[in-house]
């Protein structure tokens, strides 16, 4: 049950077809797992403690998948343990008109952490090579005929090196980025479209859009598959994860942002010898009342 197998550093290109939806591969047993995640989330929450205190790194930790993969139950359950004032959630839909009137990155670089502090991207500067490749938005930007008049394969190469160096500017300025794709089968994603839609207390997470968007089904994978291997770096990797059993895919993404927060390994800050003796005077102080 490594993490490596799933993990993408730019030293192996991703063929999804290839990739494991489930943990039948790794023969995992299911209470056994559930029992190291709980684990995992009693250390990452430490980790988290000493990271807010240290401040001198930063995290972000980025969501991608297709609908129904579970970006949202694994937010609630893996970080569930997390200190509130030490992290931020953001979810980047359909981009506003200010948004449209900046650079695709300025709406999330407002989101990047102090350091410090953990971000988490459910969805990210990511829709910009993949939403807006499988239906073409690039064409009906309001920008320079120079830009919009680019063949679509330089455009969005243009985007994905855009994208490495400011991920590489991230890591140089003390931030970590830990890129997570929830990697769910197309069988899977119809059974959970249809308790969305069998389930009254589970309507409210479906649109028929989402049936529009099952249809592109291979050019999302097409384009998933693009801007992982055009973007997978050992500073930055990407972590494609199976999504059929959100038991083992909370496991795993537990397991990578744990990873993570053992090679930042932040430390409690060491109070000068002065303080140290203000903190003995204070005991005395409060023993003598």
């Amino acid at each position: 049950m490594s993490l490596k197998k799933y993990r993408f550093d730019g030293t192996k290109k991703l063929d999804l077809k290839k990739m494991p939806t489930d943990s039948r591969k790794d023969g995992a047993d299911k209470e056994e797992i559930l029992e190291k995640t709980k684990r995992n989330q009693e250390e990452i929450a430490e980790l988290q403690e000493r990271l807010y205190a240290d401040g001198r790194e930063g995290l972000i930790i980025l969501l991608q998948a297709m609908d129904a993969a579970g970006k949202d139950s694994t937010v609630k359950h893996v970080l569930s343990g997390i200190n509130p004032q030490g992290i931020d959630v953001y979810s980047f839909k359909s981009p506003s008109g200010e948004e449209l009137a900046h650079d695709f990155l300025w709406r999330i670089h407002k989101c990047v952490p102090a350091r410090g502090k953990i971000s988490l991207f459910n969805r990210s500067q990511y829709e910009d090579v993949l939403v807006v490749r499988v239906h073409d938005i690039n064409r009906s930007y309001h920008m320079a005929d120079r830009v919009t008049g680019q063949p679509d394969d330089e455009f969005f190469e243009k985007r994905y090196r855009h994208i490495r160096h400011f991920e590489e500017y991230l890591y140089d300025n003390s931030y970590r980025i830990v890129k997570i794709f929830l990697n769910v089968s197309k069988e899977e994603q119809k059974k959970r479209f249809l308790e969305r839609i069998d389930k009254p207390e589970k309507n409210w997470k479906f649109s028929s859009g989402d049936l529009d968007e099952r249809d592109l089904w291979d050019k999302y994978q097409k384009a998933y598959e693009d801007a992982v291997n055009a973007t997978a770096t050992k500073e930055a990797p990407w972590y494609v994860l199976p999504a059929d059993q959100k038991w083992y895919t909370r496991y795993l993404v537990s397991e990578a942002v744990l990873d993570a927060l053992r090679k930042i390994d932040p430390q409690y800050p060491e109070m000068p010898a002065d303080e140290k003796e203000k903190l003995a005077a204070c005991r005395e102080r409060l023993m003598s009342e």
